[in-house]
């Protein structure tokens, strides 16, 4: 018996959604690719990066916009907050 393509349904994939997200984190710059790397995984771009270090202020902040499933951003944010540098991390 042959299965004919009309008869399974077509893989979906997830439609991408594009999230601004606002993390503020202790440690300065060199905390930035940790951050950065727990944002790209699994290949989701990163855009509009924004970071802002100041001296004498004990937490810095970066702003950036990622694209990915709708369903994957709780796991995302989780994923940022259990850096040790990570203060909160939020959508923007």
């Amino acid at each position: 018996m042959s299965v004919s393509t009309f008869d399974t349904p077509a893989p979906r994939s997830a439609l991408l959604v594009r999230r601004r997200i606002a993390t503020y984190f202790t440690g300065g710059a060199p905390q930035v690719p940790a951050l950065i790397g727990a944002l790209s995984q699994q290949g989701r771009p990163v855009h509009e990066l924004s970071v802002d270090i100041r001296e004498g202020v004990r937490e810095s902040s970066m702003v950036c916009a990622v694209l990915l499933p709708g369903e994957e951003i709780d796991h995302l944010l989780a994923r940022l907050r259990e850096l040790p540098a990570v203060v909160s991390a939020e959508l923007a």
